[in-house]
C-alpha cells in the first residue's frame, strides 16, 4: 500500500513538474510567435498567422497551415481517428490518421473543431462552433454541424461593407499605412466606437419601440 501511494504522488509530481515547464515554454510566444513552436513539433505555418490555440493535437506534424491565417481561442485539431478503440482488442494496434490543411488568408472561429482528412480553401471562414468534417471550398464562409458552405466570401464582403458604413464613427483617426487595430489611436477610437454603437443599438431601437407604443 505504501508503495502504491509513493508512486501515485511520484507519477502526480513528475507530470505537474511536465506541465508546469510547458507553461513556461508556451509563456515565450504571443499569439503571432507561437508559429515558432508549433514548427518545432513538425507543423508546417506560413507567415503572419494568428494562432490563440496552445495546441495542435497529438499529431502537429499532421497539421499545415498557410499564410496569413487567423485561429480563434478554443479551436480543436484532431488528426486521428479515436473511434479505432472499439477495435482494439481485435486490432491492438490499429490506429488510423488524417492530415488537416488550411490553406492562405482563412479565419477559423472560436470552438471550431477540425477533424482528420480536411482540407480548408483558401480565403475561408469557418464560423465559430462549426464541426468540419470534410472539405470546405476557397472563397467560403461555412458553419454548423457538420460544417457546410453556406455563403461566398464576396457576398460577406459587401455585407459587412454596408453594415460598417452604419456602424462607424465618422471621427476616428487612422494614420496612412495603418489599420484599426494598429493605429496610434487604437485606444481613442475604441472609445468612440463603443459610444457610437451603444447609440445605434440601443438608443435607436427605445426610440423606435416608443414610437410603437
Amino acid at each position: 500500500m505504501i508503495v502504491r501511494i509513493f508512486k501515485y504522488f511520484h507519477n502526480l509530481i513528475r507530470l505537474s513538474v511536465k506541465k508546469i515547464n510547458r507553461l513556461f515554454i508556451l509563456s515565450k510566444y504571443d499569439n503571432y510567435s507561437i508559429a515558432k513552436y508549433f514548427r518545432k513539433k513538425g507543423a508546417q505555418i506560413g507567415e503572419g498567422c494568428s494562432i490563440i490555440p496552445r495546441s495542435l493535437g497529438t499529431e502537429p506534424y499532421l497539421v499545415k497551415i498557410g499564410n496569413h491565417v487567423t485561429i480563434a481561442k478554443g479551436v480543436t485539431f484532431i488528426t486521428h481517428d479515436g473511434g479505432t478503440w472499439i477495435f482494439r482488442q481485435e486490432v491492438p494496434d490499429l490506429q488510423v490518421f488524417g492530415p488537416i490543411i488550411i490553406e492562405d488568408n482563412c479565419v477559423i472561429g472560436q470552438n471550431a473543431i477540425l477533424f482528420p482528412n480536411i482540407r480548408i480553401g483558401k480565403n475561408s471562414i469557418v464560423g465559430g462552433g462549426a464541426v468540419v468534417i470534410s472539405d470546405i471550398p476557397p472563397n467560403s464562409i461555412a458553419m454548423g454541424v457538420p460544417a457546410r458552405a453556406w455563403s461566398s466570401v464576396e457576398r460577406y464582403k459587401k455585407n459587412c461593407m454596408e453594415k460598417w458604413k452604419v456602424q462607424k464613427p465618422s471621427y476616428c483617426i487612422i494614420e496612412e499605412g495603418r489599420n484599426w487595430w494598429n493605429s496610434k489611436h487604437y485606444k481613442e477610437n475604441r472609445k468612440k466606437l463603443k459610444k457610437h454603437l451603444i447609440n445605434l443599438f440601443f438608443k435607436e431601437s427605445e426610440s423606435k419601440t416608443e414610437r410603437k407604443i
